[in-house]
C-alpha cells in the first residue's frame, strides 16, 4: 500500500546517518511522500542540514508525536500542503545559513591547548583511591524488582505519556496539583502502580545484568585498564584502552574552567597511584514479551505502559546499584546516608557517564565495554549493529569514584581531535566521523 506520510525516529546517534541515507535512496527512487524526523537524538537544525537537502519533497522535524497530528493534516490537505511546504522550506534555509555562521563565529583550541588546560588533580596530597571489594566482574542474574521501586524517577514517566505540569506544579509528586494534567496524571500512575506489581509479581519480567571493576590507569586522553592488581608503568601492557574526547571549545577568557576528559578523573600510569574504574550494565528482561502480550489483545495502552515502566525499572536499577558500588562493592562513600530523591540529583560523590552521552559522545566505546566484561556471554544483554542495547530497557555506563569527576558536555571538537581520536582508535576517520557526526565543528562534505 502507498503512504501517506512516512516517519523516522532515531533514538541513538547512529541513527542520524541512516535517516540522511533514507532520504537519498527515496530521491533515487523518485518518491515525493513527505518525510517527518522525530526522536531523543534529532533536531530541526540536523533536519534542516544533513537531511532536507538531500530529498526535494517535504521533509519536516517534529519535535514530538503530538506535533505530528497537526504536520500531517497541513501535509495531507491539498489546498494548503505547497504553501506550507514553502513555508518550511523557507524557514529550513534560514537555519542552515544560521548554522553554517555560527559555524564560522566558533572558536576552538589546539588540542595541544585543551589539554595543557586539562583537569589537574593533586594525587599526593589526597587520600590514595579506593580499592574495590573485589576484581573483575559480578553477574546478577535475577535482580530483586521490588528493591528497585523506591529507587524510580517518576518524571520521565510522565513525559512519555507527554503530561507535563505547570510552575509550581511541575515533577513528580506535585504534577498531581496542576489544574490541567493533574486528574489524568492521576489515574495514569495509578494504572502504572497496578501493572508494575503485575510485573514484578509474576515473574516473567527479570532484572539482570552485572558489574566490574579493574585496575586503571589514565595516558593522556586514554584509560588503560589491566587484568591484575599489578604494578603499573609505561612498559606495562593493558588489558583494554577507553578514549576520551576532550573539550575544546573556547571558554571565557576570564574563566579558569578546565577543559575536561573523563581520563582527567583518574590516576595517570607515571603518577606511581594505584586507580581503579567500575563498568556496569543492567537490564529488564521480559517486558519486550509482556508488552507484545498486550498488543495481540488490542490493549495498546498497557503495552505502552509495560514498556515505560521497563525504562524506569531499568533506570532505577543503575540508580539502586550505583548506591550499592558507592556503599559497598567499591566502597569509597561507605558513611552514605541518602534519601532515593536525593539520588536523582545526583548529591553523592563519583559519576556513571555512558558512552553515546555527553560526557563520552561515542557508542563504539560500548564494544570495549562488552569485550571486557564478556557482557554478552554473562548477561544476555547485546548490542545491535547501531550499538543500541537490547533488550531496549538497558543501560550501562563506567564508574568513576575521584571527588573531582563530573558530568560535563564534550562539545563540538575540531578535525584535528577526530584525526588524533581516528589514530589512537585505529578506527578509519570517516567511521569516527560517522560516530561522532552530531559534534563535529565542521562540515564533513564542504
Amino acid at each position: 500500500q502507498k503512504a501517506d506520510v512516512i516517519g523516522l525516529s532515531g533514538l541513538i546517534t547512529p541513527s542520524l546517518d541512516e535517516m540522511i541515507h533514507v532520504a537519498k535512496e527515496m530521491e533515487r527512487l523518485g518518491m515525493t511522500t513527505p518525510l517527518l524526523i522525530g526522536g531523543a537524538t534529532t533536531s530541526k537544525t540536523h533536519t534542516a542540514v544533513k537531511i532536507a537537502p538531500r530529498y526535494s519533497s517535504p521533509v519536516i522535524h517534529v519535535l514530538d508525536a503530538s506535533r505530528s497530528v497537526v504536520v500531517c493534516s497541513q501535509l495531507l490537505d491539498e489546498a494548503a500542503r505547497e504553501e506550507y511546504f514553502e513555508d518550511v522550506k523557507e524557514e529550513y534555509e534560514e537555519v542552515r545559513q544560521d548554522h553554517y555562521d555560527s559555524l564560522k563565529d566558533r572558536r576552538y583550541l589546539s588540542l595541544v591547548e585543551a589539554r595543557k588546560k586539562a583537569l589537574q588533580i593533586d594525587w599526593f596530597s589526597q587520600p590514595k583511591p579506593e580499592r574495590p571489594q573485589f576484581l573483575g566482574t559480578r553477574v546478577f542474574d535475577s535482580y530483586d524488582l521490588k528493591s528497585l521501586q523506591d529507587f524510580i524517577d517518576w518524571k520521565p514517566f510522565f513525559d512519555v505519556w507527554q503530561l507535563r505540569g505547570k510552575y509550581p506544579n511541575r515533577g513528580y509528586p506535585k504534577i498531581f496539583n496542576d489544574k490541567t494534567v493533574g486528574t489524568e496524571a492521576r489515574k495514569i500512575f495509578d494504572d502504572a502502580q497496578k501493572l508494575l506489581s503485575h510485573m514484578i509479581d509474576c515473574g516473567d519480567v527479570k532484572g539482570r545484568g552485572l558489574v566490574g571493576f579493574w585496575r586503571a590507569q589514565s595516558d593522556g586522553d586514554d584509560i588503560y585498564v589491566y587484568e591484575d592488581d599489578i604494578r603499573t608503568g609505561s612498559g606495562t601492557k593493558p588489558h583494554a584502552t577507553f578514549h576520551g574526547l576532550r573539550q575544546q571549545a573556547e571558554k571565557d577568557s576570564s574563566s579558569s574552567e578546565p577543559y575536561l576528559c573523563v581520563s582527567d578523573f583518574v590516576a595517570p600510569v607515571d603518577s606511581g597511584v594505584a586507580d581503579y574504574i567500575g563498568m556496569f550494565v543492567v537490564s529488564v528482561f521480559g517486558a519486550e514479551e509482556l508488552s507484545q502480550q498486550f498488543q495481540a489483545q488490542g490493549d495498546d495502552y498497557s503495552s505502552i505502559m509495560v514498556k515505560a515502566l521497563a525504562d524506569r525499572l531499568a533506570e532505577a536499577f543503575a540508580e539502586e546499584l550505583h548506591a550499592r558500588v558507592r556503599k559497598e562493592l567499591w566502597g569509597y562513600s561507605a558513611d552514605e546516608a541518602l534519601q532515593p530523591s536525593d539520588l536523582h540529583k545526583v548529591c553523592y560523590r563519583g559519576i556513571r557517564p555512558a558512552p553515546g552521552y555527553p560526557s563520552q559522545p561515542d557508542h563504539t566505546e560500548k564494544l570495549t565495554m562488552w569485550s571486557l566484561a564478556g557482557v554478552l556471554e554473562k548477561t544476555g544483554i547485546a548490542l545491535t549493529e547501531s550499538l543500541a542495547m537490547t533488550p531496549a530497557a538497558s543501560v550501562s555506563g563506567l564508574y568513576f569514584s575521584h571527588p573531582q569527576a563530573s558530568y560535563f558536555a564534550v562539545g563540538k571538537i575540531t578535525e584535528e581531535q577526530v584525526e588524533d581520536y581516528s589514530r589512537r582508535k585505529d578506527m578509519d576517520v570517516k567511521e569516527v566521523e560517522r560516530w561522532l557526526a552530531s559534534i563535529l565543528a565542521y562540515d564533513t562534505e564542504l
